[in-house]
């Protein structure tokens, strides 16, 4: 998150502040998509860090929000997110992902120039394999 948002003071003093759970461009909270919600160390725990966008405008956001405007949100049945991460816990058709494995991914690294020998490193990336009942797949970094 950057230091500009408006949920934070930009040097870095001070705790975050409470700001409403809204659309700043659009003003209402009718067509957020909540995509994320953390918990805030040192803070209430009435007070969460939600990341949502707006289905209207587009834009996005990510700010402390209290929970009783983050349950006005949720507890809408139009609520259309496609994955929402909850803490540690990932939410797909308003149910937890279960763990089915682990992959191993390979991300080969191009030679920097080419007179360079075969001797190039790769990346190489543990995943979780997560899996809704609807059949939905997500793979995300361990």
């Amino acid at each position: 998150m950057s230091l500009e948002s408006p949920g934070f003071r930009p040097d870095g003093g001070g705790l975050p502040r409470i700001l409403p759970l809204m659309c700043a461009h659009c003003g209402t909270d009718q067509h957020l998509v909540i995509r994320s919600v953390a918990d805030l160390p040192d803070r209430p725990a009435d007070v969460v860090l939600v990341s949502y966008i707006c289905n209207r405008c587009t834009l996005f956001s990510e700010h402390p929000a209290s929970v009783a405007d983050l349950s006005i949100v949720l507890g809408r049945t139009d609520q259309t997110g496609d994955v929402l991460i909850f803490g540690s816990r990932y939410l797909h058709c308003g149910r937890p992902m279960t763990k089915t494995g682990s992959e191993l991914r390979r991300f080969p690294a191009p030679p920097p120039r080419k007179e360079a020998d075969d001797d190039t490193l790769d990346v190489y990336l543990s995943t979780r394999v997560l899996h809704c009942e609807c059949g939905f797949r997500l793979e995300v970094p361990e």
